[in-house]
């Protein structure tokens, strides 16, 4: 049990009703899992508001409430706090209650469009294999050191965010590596936090159905930087032209690193081949098993981050070397009749540009590259002409077919993604509705030596339908695929 008084440490109160002397034995914003001696925060949600859910919550044995607005009639013996921001109050008291557990390892947030799965998720790779307990924090999963856990959205909410590091400092975790969205942060999600670095990996065309516009996308990923405290760093990708407006107003210590431009971190792509890159980073060499020029930049935030933590440049190559790809992001295999299959996340048009490049840059141009792409319903629909553009331009075929279709008709959807196919391109494409069958049909349609890429799912091992969740996995099916076509 623990006091209100103590959880509402530092968060901004407008009005309090009753004491707040009184013990609690947990906080909630979901009314649903309120039980006796808990504090309701009431939230006001994209989809609902917590406010509207009060009532029902202290019948379930709420002793407080957290509210933007006080109800008009007040019950006796509950503790109402009208604060002006229920989710930076959820956060703060989040963070309170578990004893503000970042501030008992380094917790380093990476941010952008492209590139943040793989950047934390490898980072939790590397430093786990130079000998530290790690936590991660990702759109893939959750991990506490070895323990792994099922991830449900890229950041967690606040109470999620602050069980998982409370498990890490009783694991004695040193290094937790955690995925910080824009919706994460536009929620205040990650309010309360003590970070000890930031990474910008960069900034493309998504999530304009929650944003509304590319600057408001852009501005509430700065403010995460904007946050950061004078000890902590923060690196940005200054190949990407909002890498350096991350940088404007931080407080924290300055690094850059790219590619092409000048930076504290520089790279060049030596080799770039379908079995890794040849990297050299500040003048010295390294192989990776990992694909492509945008894992290049990946690479080179890994070593730059590394560096800052503290790490030896001699050993943070060596265990570069050793990294293996994350699930869902350029996995690949090669069957029998030596046709590759490549999986990846890719669900925005730069992702998916940056991928077919790779792959384009890669292939000898003898053989076919088939592309299986689709796009997810209840997102961005301004994506879904693009995605059709890039695909069919950069393939020699692309079957269109259903991502996560939600609560979206997927015929529609797909005939909003062929309206971005140019005339000269129409021959190449074609709509398959079915995702079981379009991967099929990508498999009997390739020949040894072909490239299937089967983009926008990568690691997801389900597909959203109607609101159900039915079993689906891009890997394990066109491994499936290939297996027959090999009998």
């Amino acid at each position: 049990m623990t006091a209100l008084k103590d959880i509402l440490y530092k968060v901004t109160l407008n009005a309090v009703a009753g004491a707040t002397s009184i013990d609690v034995s947990a906080i909630d914003f979901d009314s649903r899992n309120i039980k006796k001696g808990h504090v309701f925060v009431a939230v006001k949600g994209t989809v609902s508001d917590g406010h509207q859910f009060i009532e029902t919550a202290i019948g379930q044995g709420a002793v407080a409430i957290v509210c933007e607005t006080l109800p008009e009639k007040l019950t006796e013996g509950i503790t109402y706090v009208e604060v002006a921001n229920s989710s930076k109050a959820l956060a703060m008291m989040a963070s309170n209650f578990y004893g503000n557990p970042s501030e008992n390892l380094k917790l380093v947030g990476v941010t952008g469009t492209n590139g943040k799965t793989t950047v934390a998720s490898l980072l939790y790779q590397l430093f786990k294999k130079a000998g530290y307990k790690v936590g991660l924090l990702s759109t893939v999963k959750i991990m506490v050191d070895s323990k792994e856990y099922k991830a449900t959205h890229t950041t967690p909410d606040s109470i999620t965010i602050n069980k998982y590091l409370k498990q890490m400092n009783t694991e004695g975790v040193e290094f937790c590596f955690m995925e910080v969205s824009s919706h994460g942060i536009h929620q205040h999600r990650t309010e309360g936090l003590r970070f000890e670095g930031g990474i910008f990996t960069n900034l493309t065309h998504d999530h304009l159905d929650y944003h509304k516009t590319f600057a408001e996308y852009r501005d509430v990923k700065k403010s995460f930087f904007d946050a950061l405290p004078e000890k902590a760093f923060a690196l940005v990708n200054s190949d990407d032209k909002n890498g350096l407006v991350m940088l404007q107003n931080t407080k924290a210590r300055k690094y850059t690193y790219a590619l092409k431009t000048y930076a504290d971190y520089k790279s060049q792509i030596l080799e770039n081949q379908l079995g890794g890159l040849l990297l050299k980073i500040n003048d010295a060499e390294v192989w990776t098993r990992l694909i492509g020029n945008f894992n290049a930049y990946n690479i080179l935030a890994i070593y730059a981050t590394a560096d800052l933590l503290g790490l030896e440049s001699v050993e943070i190559l060596r265990l570069i070397s050793e990294l293996e790809s994350v699930s869902g992001r350029f996995q690949y295999m090669v069957s029998n009749q030596k046709i590759t299959a490549i999986v990846d996340y890719a669900h925005t048009p730069d992702a998916l540009k940056n991928v077919l490049e790779t792959i384009n840059s890669i292939r000898t141009k003898n053989e076919e590259l088939i592309t299986v792409v689709g796009c997810g319903g209840d997102r961005d629909k301004t994506k879904r002409p693009k995605m059709g553009h890039i695909a069919s331009a950069l393939s020699t075929k692309v079957i269109f077919t259903s991502d996560n279709p939600r609560s979206e008709d997927p015929e529609a959807i797909l005939k909003e993604i062929e309206k971005g196919v140019e005339p000269q391109n129409y021959k190449k494409t074609l709509t398959i509705t079915d995702r079981l069958q379009a991967i099929k049909t990508a498999c009997q349609m390739a020949q040894p030596n072909d490239i299937i890429l089967i983009a926008g799912k990568g690691h997801e091992t389900y597909q959203e339908i109607k609101g159900e969740r039915f079993d689906f996995d891009d890997f394990k099916t066109v491994k499936e695929c290939l297996k027959q076509l090999d009998k």
